[in-house]
């Protein structure tokens, strides 16, 4: 990923010198496992643990010979750690190494994720809290509907990032999965004990039945959830971004002290953050692609998926990061405009009380057919008319007034008719 939309905090978890950790961490753990189990003397172990170092571009280096990134690695530990290094990697196979390493930076960066999802969390609550009373209008193919609260919209936001935050619980438990099991997964040259052993001294636990890889499922999910995270944010951007509209502008982008919008018009004010976010939530989903065309591999293993995997785990995760943490602060910053919500929400003389007049007459005798066309005739003289006042039609309609009196017409205008439940949404979030 690039240096643009790579934030340190996860950015270190995905440089070669972390990935080279994790694999030392691995082969440190099996040789304690194996010295614990007396197959190798303790007094290595010590050694080893003392002395076992790595030097990422010696790696590279001899990696350029050898064209193995597992045996360069071994090689330029051994450099450090002398004779004790003929115990490091017995009875293993490269990727008993590299699946189980990767575990590590794995649930290191899904920690991470979770933590920011989090703040996401809590900044969203707070918002709905700000504006549970706000009302607006809520939409419909992109049509005015019927009256809504902002924060009720945000409430829909909250619950399916709650939602977001047990995935990730459950992720957690599939993703910290270890193998230490030998060429094609059948211990033959190491003990299902050294697994356990080792696993547990790193947090995973062993796989159930690895075959010489631990199998692509587990990280076709990681990569899929993380893409369903960013599809979420992706909402919520492209949400703000039509409310920012200029002829909505219900909420805003926060514009800071010499920000410009535009080279070549002053007046601009774009939502180029929930831009961005619409774009990035577009390179997330293409990696869910990747990672499920990875979980076919030949036989008991292959690579095909190893030179994938470097590309979109990383790029995955950096990403998702990236977007959380640019929406949490979006959301915290947002300029939200009630007068502008009122304004369209009152548009051709409260046209989105449609229903509430249909109901009322239907309830004073009239066919739902025949309400429905006096209803629809006041609404559609009204529409897109600037003059066009809803209300008032309604208000002449002699088929109305034998029925409904102006106190009846009045209440089914009142958009707090829409909202008497909305307090049981926000006790089940919390808000």
């Amino acid at each position: 990923m690039i240096e643009r939309y790579t934030l340190p905090e996860m950015g270190n978890l995905w440089t070669e010198s972390y990935k080279l950790k994790t694999w030392l961490q691995v082969e440190i753990a099996v040789c304690e496992a194996q010295a614990e189990l007396g197959y190798i003397p303790s007094d290595a172990v010590a050694e080893i643990k003392a002395k076992a170092n790595f030097d990422p571009k010696r790696v590279l280096e001899i990696e350029a010979e050898v064209r193995h990134d597992v045996i360069a690695f071994l090689t330029n530990v051994n450099e450090y750690v002398g004779d004790a290094g003929r115990y490091i990697h017995l009875g293993l196979t490269s990727s008993d190494v590299l699946d189980t390493a990767l575990a590590l930076q794995l649930v290191a960066s899904l920690d991470l994720l979770a933590q920011r999802l989090e703040d996401l969390i809590g900044a969203i609550r707070h918002k709905a809290q700000e504006h549970r009373h706000t009302v607006m209008i809520g939409r419909s193919h992109g049509i005015h509907a019927e009256p809504i609260t902002f924060g009720f919209k945000l409430a829909g936001w909250l619950a399916e990032v709650l939602r977001h935050q047990e995935r990730l619980k459950i992720l957690r438990d599939t993703i910290a999965v270890g193998k230490i099991s030998g060429a094609v997964g059948t211990y033959a040259n190491i003990e299902p004990r050294v697994e356990a052993i080792a696993c547990q001294k790193l947090g995973l636990k062993p796989d159930t039945a690895s075959t010489q890889v631990i199998s692509r499922d587990r990280h076709a999910d990681y990569v899929q959830q993380l893409a369903l995270v960013a599809a979420s944010i992706e909402r919520f951007a492209v949400e703000i971004r039509n409310l920012q509209k200029t002829d909505v502008l219900e909420v805003e982008e926060f514009f800071a002290k010499g920000q410009k919008g535009s080279s070549a018009m002053p007046h601009k004010r774009n939502p180029i953050r929930s831009e961005r976010l619409t774009g990035m939530a577009r390179l997330v989903r293409s990696h869910a692609g990747a990672a499920l065309e990875n979980v076919a591999l030949w036989h008991e293993r292959d690579i095909s998926h190893s030179s994938v995997e470097r590309v979109i785990l990383p790029d995955a995760c950096i990403l998702t990061h990236f977007m959380l943490v640019e929406i949490i602060d979006l959301v915290k910053n947002l300029l939200v405009y009630p007068q502008n919500m009122e304004r369209n929400l009152n548009c051709y003389g409260g046209v989105v009380f449609s229903q509430k007049v249909l109901l009322a007459l239907v309830d004073k005798g009239l066919s739902r057919e025949e309400a429905y066309a006096i209803v629809q005739g006041s609404a559609h003289a009204a529409w897109n008319k600037p003059e066009g006042n809803f209300h008032d039609l309604i208000s002449k309609d002699p088929r109305v007034t034998q029925k409904l009196s102006p106190a009846e017409i009045e209440v089914c205008f009142d958009p707090q008719q829409h909202l008497r439940h909305l307090e049981e949404v926000y006790q089940r979030l919390g808000i």
